[in-house]
């Protein structure tokens, strides 16, 4: 009789957390939801946090307020998301560094896997190779035959050691034989405008951040490291096209709470997500600049979280990237 009793107790107790939880989430948001960034305000993951922000405050009726808190390439915002109390009040709006960073900072207060729950991969974009303009070459084949006339002479700009413009560029050194100087910065606008300039003579850049300088010839796009070639550069070959299929590489973007945040709350927000991308705001701002619009569950999101660890992990290893 005792044992009945103290079930039903028990079960009672855990109907009424499931009660709770389900009136939680049918509240949310409550009060203010910060959106934490750690890129600088108008760079593309502000841009693509902003936009999210804007179609969850839409959706879901509340305050969605974007936080850029810059540095460590993304890491201060990462741990200050991964310490903040899991009740979907301070979410991430991340980018592929996410995945890598762990392999350049082993000392970060974060897992990239255990400290998150992964709501939604919003976009991703392709990596596009890009010449100064003042290095005399107009095509990719151009530019490698010069690269390998002069090993060791070109230089490329990076983000700085295990970024990933620096990854991209030890790929394309991996698959072609070539070798040149790299030049590491602080920060994106560093490079852009060293490659202006012909101060480094060329960089991966992020379709996203870097359309309107390429559209305009400021620095001349050579080869997309992705599937197809961008709208808004028809005329610029794939690297598969240059004989080069192995050559990918992508910048996404995606939303995250911090782990333990209730399945209700991250779902609703998932929901809201995959129905922005879909939007014609959405569309008309990231597809013209060669974003592809994602918006999938969070099984799925986590599924590809796994897999780039292990991917980067592996290619750490293999470049032996120390910071």
């Amino acid at each position: 009789m005792q044992r009945r009793t103290w079930v039903a107790a028990a079960a009672a107790m855990a109907g009424l957390a499931l009660s709770s939880t389900a009136l939680a989430s049918d509240a949310y948001p409550a009060k203010p939801v910060k959106i934490i960034v750690g890129f600088q305000a108008g760079g593309p993951t502000d841009v693509v946090a902003r936009l999210v922000a804007k179609a969850l405050q839409d959706e879901l009726k509340g305050a969605f307020i974007v936080e850029n808190k810059v540095g460590a390439t993304s890491n201060i915002a990462s741990e200050m998301v991964a310490a903040a109390p899991a009740d979907g009040y301070t979410l991430l709006l991340a980018a592929a560094p996410l995945t890598m960073n762990k392999y350049v900072f082993p000392k970060q207060k974060f897992d990239p896997l255990k400290s998150f729950e992964p709501v939604s991969k919003v976009s991703s974009a392709p990596g596009v190779l890009a010449a100064s303009p003042k290095l005399n070459v107009k095509t990719y084949k151009e530019f490698e035959e010069l690269a390998r006339k002069k090993p060791g002479e070109l230089s490329y700009g990076t983000t700085g050691a295990g970024g990933s413009q620096h990854m991209a560029t030890l790929r394309l050194e991996q698959l072609t034989g070539v070798k040149m100087l790299h030049v590491p910065y602080s920060g994106g606008s560093g490079v852009l405008n060293d490659l202006i300039a012909g101060v480094v003579d060329v960089a991966f850049m992020t379709s996203t951040g870097a359309m309107p300088n390429l559209e305009a010839g400021k620095v001349r796009p050579l080869a997309v490291a992705g599937p197809n070639r961008l709208p808004g550069l028809p005329q610029v070959p794939t690297f598969s096209e240059v004989g080069l299929p192995d050559m990918v590489s992508d910048s996404w973007n995606g939303l995250l709470a911090p782990a333990g945040t209730p399945k209700a709350i991250v779902d609703k927000l998932s929901a809201a997500v995959m129905k922005a991308v879909k939007s014609k705001e959405f569309k008309d701002v990231l597809i013209p600049q060669g974003a592809v619009l994602i918006g999938n569950s969070p099984s799925e999101f986590k599924a590809q979280l796994q897999t780039e660890v292990g991917h980067w992990s592996e290619q750490f290893k293999k470049f032996k990237i120390e910071k």
